[in-house]
């Protein structure tokens, strides 16, 4: 099978993966140019075309629209009869997640993904102002591919503050607000388990928490951009682009939800 991400190589007629399904690319016979119809299961989903000269991006010529990813125009075609009423409730829900005065906007960094503690930090209210930025000293080793990411050395961390030492302002600043986050599981475990070993018991870890109403951005993006997973029967996660700043990743979120309003 040829790959996509080599142009050249691609045939008149060829079979690629996406989501774990087969899609066949038919190139029409009347046209040397990089144009490929588009099935699944016999099903027309739509026409692609190789656009090498601006960027090496698809472009889907019935949505009118780009991806840079061969694997994403064809998700896009896969798009819900639903998406635009969808896309239409995700705006809503921006307009109104960005007007409410009580809105904060959190992020974490961490040691790891597996097991984490906090090693930073950020939250801001509703318009990007600074409200919290604090660099920890976990306690714990920081992870080198950690490290690489946000750049909190072991070294750097050491000098900070433990988490228990801002837990009462940053109860101050979460109590009665609608505390948005992007991807909030995780940001809620990594919040509960130095809770936890802050108190000593997982039912005050959890009523902490509960001082705050937490909403996750992620699903709404995910819908409002509307890249379709066949195999999971959802919208795909997308990525924000982040800076692994905590602060920076905060004003990212409310930029992206302003764009999506």
């Amino acid at each position: 099978m040829p790959s996509p991400d080599l142009p050249l190589k691609l045939d008149h007629l060829f079979t690629h993966h996406v989501d774990t399904r087969p899609v066949d690319f038919v190139r029409p016979g009347d046209t040397d140019r990089p144009t490929w119809a588009v099935y699944e299961d016999t099903r027309y989903l739509g026409t692609v075309h190789a656009r090498f000269d601006s960027g090496h991006h698809w472009h889907v010529q019935s949505l009118r629209e780009q991806h840079r990813d061969l694997d994403d125009a064809i998700r896009a075609l896969r798009r819900p009869a639903t998406w635009r009423a969808d896309q239409a409730r995700v705006r809503r829900w921006a307009h109104g997640i960005l007007s409410d005065p009580r809105l904060v906007v959190l992020d974490v960094q961490t040691t790891t993904l597996t097991d984490p503690w906090a090693v930073q930090i950020g939250l801001t209210d509703r318009h990007g102002v600074l409200l919290f930025n604090e660099h920890l000293n976990p306690l714990a080793h920081i992870a080198p591919a950690a490290t690489a990411l946000h750049g909190i050395t072991q070294q750097e961390a050491a000098t900070s503050a433990p988490f228990a030492a801002i837990v009462p302002r940053l109860a101050q600043l979460l109590h009665g607000r609608r505390c948005l986050t992007y991807n909030a599981a995780f940001d809620r475990r990594v919040l509960e388990r130095e809770l936890h070993r802050h108190f000593r018991s997982s039912t005050r870890a959890r009523d902490w928490l509960r001082q705050c109403t937490w909403v996750d951005a992620m699903r709404p993006y995910a819908a409002w951009k509307g890249l379709w997973s066949a195999h999971r029967r959802c919208y795909r996660y997308q990525p924000l682009g982040s800076t692994y700043e905590a602060v920076t990743n905060c004003r990212l979120l409310l930029t992206t939800l302003e764009q999506v309003r």
